[in-house]
């Protein structure tokens, strides 16, 4: 999902940039409502998980590899703006550290594998959460669909400024084929991640919280 340098032209590189950047500022300013003392600790080991869930990399279809994405668990479990901070900054080490997708495609990776992912996976566990299907199987689904509509996010800025000859028909059932099985690893990493933790201390788990009963005065 990595995208590198010059796989869409400079006006989509830069229109994905304005998109991230003003992503970035609304979490920025929202994420203020998501912290406090006890869970503000718990956003930097959720990115330190997420960049290092990232580095494994496990075997797909036709010879590729994919890796865990983590906007939706990181949404699932310290909120979907401080979430899609923490892979944001994920995102942006890897790109200046190891050179794992290109410094002039970081608004398209922001775009696509941080904001998207949140977008499209947080509010789907929260509404499967609300029809009481399990927190773990709800956040396992949200997230292999969210590495789905990540994947046509990505097909969407291909779609206005790719640079390749590849035909669009192509590269959609290339990337959405792919994405759907990396979508499977995605789901079983966050469904087993989000289960251990909601185990031990469901307290911590964001969406657990902002779905509990609201306390009644009399």
């Amino acid at each position: 999902m990595h995208a590198p340098d010059g796989f869409v032209n400079a006006p989509t590189s830069i229109a994905a940039g304005v998109v991230a950047a003003a992503g970035i500022a609304v979490c920025l300013r929202k994420a203020r409502e998501e912290l406090d003392d006890r869970t503000a600790p718990l956003a930097g080991l959720v990115a330190v998980y997420v960049f290092a869930a990232q580095m494994l990399n496990f075997p797909v279809a036709g010879g590729t590899s994919g890796h865990l994405l983590g906007g939706t668990l990181a949404a699932v479990l310290v909120g979907p703006f401080t979430g899609a901070l923490c892979v944001s900054v994920v995102l942006l080490v890897q790109a200046v550290l190891f050179a794992d997708g290109g410094l002039t495609a970081l608004g398209l990776n922001i775009s696509t594998m941080a904001l998207a992912t949140v977008l499209i996976g947080y509010p789907l566990a929260r509404f499967l959460l609300r029809v009481r299907i399990p927190l773990a199987v709800s956040s396992g689904i949200a997230a292999g669909v969210s590495v789905v509509g990540a994947s046509l996010t990505f097909v969407l800025f291909y779609a206005l400024g790719g640079t390749t000859e590849v035909a669009l028909g192509t590269v959609t059932a290339a990337m959405v084929g792919v994405h759907a099985l990396i979508g499977i690893g995605e789901g079983l990493i966050t469904a087993l991640t989000v289960g251990a933790i909601a185990a031990t201390r469901p307290d911590l788990i964001h969406l657990n919280r902002s779905l509990a009963p609201t306390p009644v005065e009399v």
